[in-house]
């Protein structure tokens, strides 16, 4: 079952039809170019994330549809990290919010995510290369603050769906210089798009709006290159 309930310019969002819930807001723009994005959340935040919101809300206004949703781990306890083994349910739930918006939606799926839902979004794709069109990796944790040998790129030579990464100067989960790096070892394309003097939260409330209005206008760019 699929329904929503109004809240101004979003929707709260749910779809039981899968084997996983999906549980969001969906933002629908009154003249939609029928794509959709498909964000979530970090491992100690939800959907209703302030920096997903604002991101949400540029997308919108370019009439891009937006599903913010909340992954499994968060639907079943509403704080604290995800627990240990949950990773692949995580993922799955990501699959079933795409199979949702496909049904919503006429035009291409993309997937982001901040922190750890960018990493679950990559190593979906990486699994399955041709679910989603481009991918949002906002603060990707490459590794554990001060961990630096410990790297989350196991995944990376596998993934064929290209990827605009956004990560902060001062991110004690990968420098520029190691996310530079990285992305040496996928061989779809993919961008970087430094932000500078952020840390991993990427925005303040001071200039959340302009931060997000650069990813959004990035990520636009990113995503019209296949016209090229």
């Amino acid at each position: 079952m699929r329904y929503a309930l109004d809240m101004s310019n979003e929707r709260q969002f749910f779809d039981t039809s899968g084997d996983e819930r999906v549980r969001g807001f969906l933002h629908e723009p009154a003249v939609a170019n029928g794509d959709c994005l498909i964000l979530t959340h970090g491992a100690g935040a939800d959907c209703k994330a302030l920096l997903l919101v604002a991101l949400a809300e540029c997308f919108y206004l370019s009439g891009w549809t937006v599903l913010r949703c909340d992954l499994p781990f968060r639907q079943e306890r509403p704080h604290g990290p995800p627990p240990r083994g949950s990773a692949e349910r995580d993922q799955n739930g990501l699959r079933a919010a795409v199979a949702s918006m496909q049904r919503q939606t006429p035009g291409c799926i993309f997937l982001g995510g901040h922190s750890y839902g960018g990493r679950q979004a990559s190593m979906l794709a990486a699994a399955k290369p041709d679910l989603v069109e481009r991918l949002l990796l906002l603060s990707y944790p490459l590794h554990p603050p001060q961990r630096p040998g410990e790297l989350r790129t196991a995944h990376f030579p596998s993934l064929q769906t290209p990827a605009l990464f956004v990560q902060g100067t001062k991110d004690g989960f990968g420098s520029i210089a190691e996310i530079e790096a990285a992305l040496k070892l996928i061989s779809a394309r993919t961008e970087l798009l430094p932000v500078t003097g952020a840390g991993h939260e990427l925005a303040l409330k001071k200039n959340r709006a302009e931060v997000a209005q650069t990813i959004a206008t990035a990520f636009q760019r990113f995503v019209d290159y296949k016209a090229a």
